[in-house]
């Protein structure tokens, strides 16, 4: 099987370059990381490769489909969650509810929806809590409903934009161990995150972005023996004081 991403990427927004030349390689199976400080681009080049923001100059293919000749064949082959947890629309309803809409909205045939949202909200721990009204769930349990729709459809990449941000501890552990348990199951996983233990713990290789541009990228690992450092925490500044 070929890459599930191989991307060089650019976006501009009038005079001011948010992603320049990044390049992009992802093998099937892993969790790549995307680790950078706040603007750094992370969530623009999540965009580009989600098919929602078309780059400026380069090419990006996913699943083995260009994000802008292809777009559609892209769409069904990916799970994207967003960093905002589900819009206010929605909690009204309760968790199986939203679910099964979200799953009609995946294009999952009408005789599976049931069982598909189901099988969805029990692998995130939500099956006790899924005929709750959304708007009693805790942010932690949103991020974990938000978590399960994306996975609705069996996607090849599942990509989260900072999917654990304003989570307390317990359920930023919990949603890295759900994380890991799809990877374990061959799921390929595109994270973005700010939190350095989180891709310490998550990633098999990752690559650090700053000023949209990649200072260092290699696994955690190999990251922190360049230079000889005990934390992932030292490697980002070192890099990143260098621009």
């Amino acid at each position: 099987m070929g890459l599930i991403i191989d991307a060089l990427l650019s976006r501009s927004f009038g005079d001011r370059t948010a992603v320049s030349d990044l390049e992009l390689q992802v093998s099937p199976g892993e969790v790549f990381g995307l680790l950078g400080p706040n603007g750094a681009g992370k969530t623009t080049t999540i965009r580009m490769l989600a098919t929602l923001l078309p780059p400026s100059s380069g090419s990006a293919s996913v699943c083995g489909f260009d994000v802008v000749r292809a777009a559609g064949e892209v769409r069904r082959r990916i799970g994207y969650v967003m960093q905002q947890v589900s819009p206010m629309g929605y909690y009204m309803l309760t968790g199986r509810e939203k679910t099964e809409i979200e799953a009609a909205l995946y294009h999952v045939p009408r005789r599976q929806v049931r069982t598909r949202a189901a099988e969805v909200l029990e692998l995130v721990g939500l099956t006790a809590d899924a005929d709750r009204l959304v708007q009693e769930y805790s942010g932690g349990m949103q991020k974990r409903l938000d978590l399960a729709c994306g996975l609705l459809h069996r996607p090849e990449l599942l990509i989260l934009d900072e999917p654990t941000l304003g989570l307390d501890v317990q359920s930023r552990h919990r949603m890295w161990d759900h994380i890991r348990s799809l990877c374990d199951e061959g799921m390929t996983v595109l994270l973005a995150t700010n939190y350095m233990d989180e891709a310490d713990r998550l990633c098999d290789r990752l690559t650090i972005i700053d000023h949209g541009r990649s200072v260092a990228a290699g696994s955690p690992g190999e990251l922190k023996a360049a230079l000889g450092a005990l934390s992932l925490d030292d490697v980002f500044l070192h890099h990143t004081r260098e621009l």
